[in-house]
């Protein structure tokens, strides 16, 4: 098999064929009851504003590291999964598997550059 320059040039969100067309959509960066929690503390530090500024600031400065921690430890774990899938897996991993990991890593890359 040759290595396409076109096909893996092209952006993630475009299927290029019938397998990748069926696949389903990316996972999001952090668990959906995460994002509530800080979603909730943003809410509560945005409502408190006009009342207490000074402390409504901190409450959305520790949802902002509570959110940029969550983010770390996530990226980190599905790093490690991707790897281990392509790294620790069969030595002659067919390259169809090799270029499905690089995809992934390609679909989070591009997903961390537009946050």
């Amino acid at each position: 098999m040759m290595y396409d320059q076109t096909r893996a040039q092209q952006p993630a969100d475009q299927p290029s064929g019938p397998a990748e067309r069926r696949s389903p959509a990316p996972k999001p960066l952090l668990p959906s009851d995460g994002q509530d929690k800080v979603v909730q503390r943003l809410r509560h530090a945005l409502n408190t504003f006009a009342d207490t500024p000074r402390e409504a600031l901190e409450e959305a400065e520790s949802a902002y590291d509570e959110v940029t921690a969550q983010l770390v430890d996530a990226l980190a774990e599905r790093r490690r999964v991707l790897r281990a899938e392509w790294q620790d897996g069969d030595p002659g991993a067919q390259p169809e598997e090799l270029r499905l990991a690089l995809r992934q890593y390609r679909e989070i890359i591009q997903r961390l550059l537009h946050v």
